[in-house]
């Protein structure tokens, strides 16, 4: 009887893990989006006050930030890189300009990966993975993967705290 059950049971299980798998993939985009992954056509930049002044964010109040290593519109962070400052995409359209934010400063750049990229005077934009919360900005004067990381200004340039 026991091994009757057992056959009867473990097509359900399997049933429901797969549905669980097909889940959570769902739950996986969506945590992609949340870490800077590809987003709606709509993306905005704005400006907010952080702890080290006023700096970009995108439309949830995520810190963007800005890679020294970047010495022309194209990105120089994939990979690893890319998995710690996730590169700030949008699906096809040019990003709205929030408050304090001069539109005619955003962009975007094409990564070697085909997504779209944000950036903002000439600056490709990323988030700080560690960064979970929005107005967070513990990646400020990082020196990660060759070159330091800095929160932008509305001007377009790194805020240098150091």
């Amino acid at each position: 009887m026991k091994r009757i059950l057992a056959l009867a049971v473990a097509p359900v299980v399997v049933a429901l893990v797969v549905a669980g798998c097909g889940g959570s993939s769902g739950s996986s985009s969506t945590a992609s989006t949340s870490s800077g992954g590809a987003k709606a056509a709509d993306t905005t930049v704005a400006l907010r006050k952080l702890n080290v002044g006023s700096a970009l964010v995108d439309g949830a109040g995520r810190t963007l930030y800005l890679f020294e290593a970047d010495k022309t519109d194209k990105s120089t962070c994939n990979g690893a890189c890319a998995s710690l400052w996730p590169p700030d995409t949008v699906t096809t359209a040019k990003p709205k300009a929030g408050a304090g934010v001069d539109a005619a400063k955003l962009g975007t750049t094409k990564r070697s990966d085909g997504k779209l990229e944000v950036t903002y005077n000439g600056h490709p934009l990323y988030f700080y993975a560690p960064d979970t919360q929005p107005g967070q900005d513990a990646g400020q004067g990082l020196n990660q993967f060759g070159a330091k990381w800095y929160v932008v200004a509305s001007s377009g340039a790194k805020i240098d705290n150091d």
